[in-house]
């Protein structure tokens, strides 16, 4: 079966699983663990940030940025399809008191006059202030798509004049550095706090990091033990993460083309593909085009042997990983087709 549901279907690689084997382990809630500091040391040089914390997941870290960035009552302010608002359980309010007020983006991105009219409030009693701004790069709804730098830059000094603290939702962040070649510390650094997933296309098993000033991370560091975060010989993990740094960055470069591959060639076999999304590693397939039901389509395509997974109504994502090959391309190229009978609609 040929996976292409999400890159977070990645499996450790026997050269990763050979760190984790190998780790040197401590109490890392007693900050005693040496790997898991190198890891934090690695990751804040990468976020271009004084400090990062290691957590188990990437939601964890939205949600404590939430909790040190905001206050309770007040509004966060966030692209209405980003992770943070369809796929966080309400985490925003759950945990943090917060409002959410989503606004329709372009590709997942927002404009300055779009944050200056989200911002204003009737009244400057009763009216809930917008204190957090939260940007999701690359965007995962909207296609794997990255934010130019100039236009990022341009949001979060915005947000910094209405008085908002500003939170990246970089859990794709590797993808966005290297499709732009921009550094990932020049995207994350002007933000308050910065998160990084490991366990998606970097190929982790878990592990994320977020990133901050040393004030905040201290904060970050009281969340993570209060959401239950806190771990002891993290070591073995967190060396998967180190791994991935020096082996599984640059090579995000392959994935981008192989999904660039899929893009031309499903849609020069008919199927409604929009090119112009295609900037990282996702592809999406709009298969209500083809007069198809979503559960229909996904159930052709994997009685053809691939999986694919729904990204929004009427449309089905292909996302390539470190597992998906040149040879596992070919054959979604000529069988995802196939499988739809884009043939008789090209």
């Amino acid at each position: 079966m040929i996976d292409l549901r999400s890159d977070t279907q990645t499996k450790p690689s026997q050269a990763m699983r050979q760190a984790m084997a190998n780790a040197e382990v401590g109490d890392e809630q007693e900050r005693e663990d040496p790997t898991v500091l190198e890891l934090e040391r690695r990751g804040a040089e990468l976020l271009g940030h004084e400090e990062a914390v290691y957590l188990p997941t990437a939601t964890m870290g939205n949600q404590i940025a939430l909790a040190i960035l905001g206050e309770r009552g007040g509004e966060l302010i966030v692209e209405e399809r980003a992770h943070i608002m369809v796929a966080e359980l309400g985490g925003a309010a759950f945990h943090s008191g917060l409002q959410t007020h989503g606004i329709l983006g372009y590709r997942g991105r927002l404009t300055p006059a779009q944050i200056r009219e989200a911002s204003w409030t009737e009244g400057g009693f009763w009216g809930p202030r917008a204190c957090v701004l939260a940007i999701e790069n690359t965007h995962n709804t909207a296609g794997g798509t990255v934010w130019p730098l100039d236009e990022l830059q341009a949001v979060v000094t915005t947000a910094r004049e209405l008085g908002m603290r500003v939170h990246l939702d970089g859990a794709r962040l590797a993808n966005a550095a290297v499709a732009s070649g921009v550094p990932a510390s020049e995207i994350a650094g002007s933000f308050d706090t910065a998160t990084l997933c490991l366990s998606k296309g970097l190929g982790c098993p878990l592990g994320a990091l977020i990133a901050g000033s040393r004030e905040l991370m201290y904060l970050a560091r009281m969340e993570k033990h209060r959401f239950g975060g806190a771990m002891r010989q993290a070591g073995i993990v967190a060396a998967a993460g180190l791994y991935a740094l020096d082996h599984n960055v640059e090579r995000l470069a392959d994935d981008h083309a192989r999904a660039r591959r899929l893009a031309e060639g499903w849609a020069a076999a008919g199927l409604a593909v929009d090119l112009e999304l295609v900037e990282t590693n996702f592809v999406q397939v709009n298969v209500a085009a083809l007069g198809l039901e979503v559960d229909d389509a996904l159930e052709r395509i994997r009685a053809h042997g691939l999986l694919l997974s729904v990204t929004k109504p009427g449309t089905l994502r292909a996302v390539t990983h470190l597992d998906i090959s040149d040879d596992d391309v070919e054959r979604a190229l000529e069988l995802v087709p196939q499988a739809l009978g884009a043939h008789v609609h090209a």
